[in-house]
């Protein structure tokens, strides 16, 4: 793994937290591949398939106590390089997007309506700025 590639993913992650007001917290990210999140995903979610990104918060959201380390999020670097050349930008991009969509899960949000989605283009978009 290129170190330059996983400092540049670390700088844009910490930026995007202090701008959602986290940057005084932790996340702990892990690049794998399809077979592992898809073991991950039946392990805790029961569907046996390989997905892009998982997100495991450390605490409930809407708790009033927001520990240190928000939670883990967990991309396949396999459908990340995928996605990211069915999209035309490459794998670099498409695991800063999934980070963010990770980070915006740890905060408490999903996107089961169009309107929650709006919040996850906006952080996806946004990590790309960074």
């Amino acid at each position: 793994m290129d170190p330059e590639r996983i400092a540049e993913l670390e700088a844009k992650l910490e930026a995007l937290m202090g701008e959602l007001g986290v940057g005084d917290r932790a996340v702990t990210v892990v690049l794998t591949d399809d077979e592992r999140i898809r073991k991950l995903k039946r392990e805790h979610w029961g569907e046996d398939a390989a997905t892009d990104v998982l997100s495991f918060p450390t605490y409930e959201p809407g708790d009033p106590f927001m520990p240190p380390h928000l939670g883990d999020i967990v991309i396949s670097l396999d459908t990340a390089r995928r996605q990211g050349e069915a999209a035309g930008h490459g794998l670099w991009p498409e695991v800063w997007t999934l980070a963010a969509h990770g980070l915006w899960h740890l905060l408490g949000h999903d996107h089961t309506t169009e309107e929650e989605w709006q919040g996850f283009r906006r952080v996806q978009g946004r990590i790309q700025e960074l």
